[in-house]
């Protein structure tokens, strides 16, 4: 997911799995050095496949590569806030994501955040919006599924929306900072007050 991408190695000969761990590998590094500054090459190092066979995979180049990573990481985020939010309780499902994002960030050090805000505060390439694309069709899938369970839990459905948007941008900027500071204090002063605040919200 956004928080965790993971990459395996790519050496065993199965085309689908070969494929998937390029495109986890990407994921991993993007999140960790953003797009921009990394090459096609160094994807295709960092996921343990020669380059021949990542220009195999993604004709492309790099941004078909980088696309299809930034998708894969909003899918995975998509899949793990659908699971929280299973058992009907929007305030559950937020201090899971809130507790998974804490746990990643002193996992790793603050030395990677999100592929998917990486991609999305460089500017895009003159030739490929591709990433950037695919970085704004995973931050409304987020906000959408945050929304849906606030208005099924009685909020309207403009102030869910809002709300989820919130949340949304205050976990994402929470963690840019975090990194910044390689300090935990600015996300958790962000998680105490959004879970007081959808709390607040659904009494």
């Amino acid at each position: 997911m956004c928080a965790r991408a993971t990459r395996r190695s790519t050496t065993d000969g199965d085309t689908p799995q070969a494929r998937a761990s390029l495109v986890a590998g990407a994921a991993d590094l993007i999140r960790r050095r953003g797009l921009n500054a990394t090459s096609i090459r160094e994807l295709a190092k960092h996921a343990g496949a020669p380059l021949g066979s990542t220009y195999h995979y993604f004709p492309g180049g790099k941004h078909q590569l980088a696309s299809e990573a930034i998708q894969w990481a909003g899918a995975a985020t998509a899949s793990f806030i659908a699971s929280a939010l299973e058992k009907g309780d929007p305030l559950a499902g937020l201090r899971a994501y809130l507790k998974l994002w804490r746990k990643q960030l002193l996992d790793n050090d603050f030395r990677a955040g999100c592929p998917v805000m990486a991609v999305a505060v460089e500017e895009p390439s003159e030739v490929a919006t591709g990433p950037q694309d695919a970085a704004a069709a995973a931050f409304r899938s987020w906000i959408v599924l945050l929304a849906d369970a606030l208005h099924a839990h009685g909020l309207p459905t403009a102030q869910a929306r809002r709300h989820a948007s919130l949340v949304v941008a205050a976990v994402e900027g929470a963690v840019a900072i975090s990194r910044a500071q390689r300090s935990i204090d600015v996300f958790d002063d962000v998680a105490a007050e959004l879970t007081r605040a959808t709390g607040a919200m659904l009494i």
